[in-house]
This record gives C-alpha cells, structure tokens and sequence, in this order.
C-alpha cells in the first residue's frame, strides 16, 4: 500500500505579510471604521434634528409677528389713533404703496 504525501506550500514572508494584513484589515479596520461611520452619521442626524427646531421655531415666531403688523396695520387701529392724537380719518387723503 502506497501513502499519499502531502505537500506542502510555504508562504514567503510578503505572502504571509499580507494575509495578515487582509485578516487584520477584515476583522479590525472595517468594524471599527463602520462603528465610526455611523456615530458621525447619528451626530449629524441629531444636529439636523436640532437645526430643524429651531427653523420651526423662527417661522412660528415669523407668524406672530405677521399677525402682530396685521393686527397693528388694520384701519381700525388706525382710526383710534388718528383720533386719540386729534386727528381725522379722511380716506381720499390716503395713498397706497405698493412694492
């Protein structure tokens, strides 16, 4: 009965360096270059958010003052003022502006 022999293949020194570096680059860098992506991803995320709530905010307080000129331009408003400084209210004297 004859044995098989096996062979065997030697690896030279920059094939082994670099079977470590891609087992190395596999297992360490890209886990932790993923971890590292996603915080940056979720920070930027919560900043959004942030930026998104204060625009909000702005318009809401962009509104109110858009009803307060309304309110404060109306001809009512007007015409008590006109009349608590002595003044009358004579609409042919009026013009209007338009931008």
């Amino acid at each position: 009965m004859r044995t098989k022999r096996v062979k065997r293949i030697k690896l030279l020194k920059g094939e082994k360096f670099m079977f470590f570096l891609i087992v190395f680059f596999g297992f360490v860098v890209m886990p932790t270059s993923w971890v590292y992506t996603k915080a940056l991803l979720s920070e930027t995320s919560i900043e959004l958010e942030k930026i998104n709530s204060k625009i909000d905010s702005q318009d809401d307080k962009n509104e109110a003052l858009s009803m307060q000129i309304d309110e404060l331009a109306s001809i009512e408003n007007i015409q008590s003022i006109a009349s608590a400084n002595g003044l009358s209210y004579n609409n042919s004297n009026i013009k209007t502006i338009n931008e």
